[in-house]
């Protein structure tokens, strides 16, 4: 019996620490995120009101702009586009490069994925206010809020907490940066 045993005390030693690991709760991980995203965010001006005119600095010197009442959207205007903004369910195609800024604040290589370089990718869009449609929400409701605000052919770095991102991201509690340029169908 001793023999049958002995071998398997390594496992149930290891099965036991693995029981005891020291994982975050969910709370835990949004007061993370909360941080990280707050630690970004310090290298940066930050405004936390949209302009009643809704004339934004520009440029990538330009302030990041609180775009959403919870605090999950913070959007800094590259280019604010024409004036021809979408109407509701409008098709809005968009280019992005999408950072984990987890990269940005602990260090290391911080390489972007996306479209935004790679031109033999499908096209990306979403309908634009319809949170109705898996096409509309799979990158989640953060990356159209610009669309409200900006024309087509706007340009922007958006920061996205997980509440606001991807349905598929918000368990895993990670903030990203996007630079996202939005289009207009072309008709």
């Amino acid at each position: 019996m001793k023999r049958i045993l002995l071998p398997l005390l390594p496992l149930a030693l290891l099965l036991g620490m693995a029981s005891c690991s020291d994982s975050k709760s969910y709370a835990e991980l949004l007061t993370e995120e909360n941080h990280i995203v707050n630690e970004f965010l310090s290298q940066h001006r930050l405004i936390d009101n949209i302009p009643s005119d809704t004339v934004f600095q520009t440029g990538t010197d330009a302030p990041y702009y609180c775009i959403d009442e919870e605090g999950n959207v913070y959007m800094q205007v590259l280019d604010p586009g024409t004036d021809e903004r979408p109407a509701y369910n409008d098709r809005v195609y968009f280019r992005y490069t999408r950072y984990n800024l987890n990269g940005y604040v602990v260090g290391g290589d911080n390489i972007g994925g996306g479209n935004a370089d790679n031109m033999n990718s499908g096209s990306t869009f979403f309908l634009y206010g319809n949170e109705y449609v898996e096409t509309s929400t799979q990158y989640g409701t953060g990356i159209q809020l610009p669309m409200g605000l900006l024309g087509y052919n706007a340009k922007v770095n958006l920061v996205v907490k997980s509440q606001a991102g991807p349905t598929a991201d918000m368990s895993y509690v990670v903030p990203y940066l996007y630079t996202i340029s939005y289009y207009k169908p072309v008709i």
